[in-house]
């Protein structure tokens, strides 16, 4: 008969007998706090959607920004901007139900999300204009005449 030194998880040393097949309590009670905890309580308990990454790129005249969330309608999106700041939601449910003449199959799920931008000065949000085409939602975030980047100009020297 071997002994065995083994080093659990809490990293106290025990001495464990190869020919014994049975856990002790305490080694159960360990593995069950000490591993990670199943996904379903890491997630943020929707089907699935995740919060959507953004593309903003600045050019001479504007702001654009692109966020992509496949799957949804147009009628899924709330846009709105307060007092500089942009907030885009979007909330999108779904109800699956087939009869059969053994059983009825019923499914739902429920997804959403929300992002907030703080818009700078320059934006002219009075102006602010989006679109839903292919997944993709662009907003185009024009700038205020005074911030717009003018061409260089040539300046003679008197």
């Amino acid at each position: 008969m071997s002994n065995l030194m083994t080093v659990p998880k809490n990293g106290t040393l025990t001495k464990t007998n190869s020919n014994v097949n049975f856990r002790n309590l305490s080694d159960f009670l360990d593995e069950i706090f000490t591993r990670d905890l199943p996904s379903v309580f890491n997630s943020n308990f929707n089907t699935g959607m995740s919060l959507p990454k953004v593309n903003i790129k600045e050019t001479a005249d504007s702001f654009s920004l692109e966020m992509a969330v496949p799957g949804l309608k147009k009628t899924d999106f709330q846009i709105e901007v307060d007092n500089g700041i942009l907030s885009i939601s979007a909330e999108s449910k779904e109800n699956h139900e087939k009869h059969d003449e053994n059983y009825t199959f019923r499914e739902f799920g429920f997804s959403s999300f929300k992002r907030t931008f703080n818009l700078p000065e320059t934006v002219e949000d009075e102006f602010i204009n989006a679109n839903y085409t292919d997944g993709i939602l662009s907003i185009s975030l024009p700038k205020k005449e005074e911030a717009k980047k003018k061409a260089p100009r040539s300046i003679e020297i008197s």
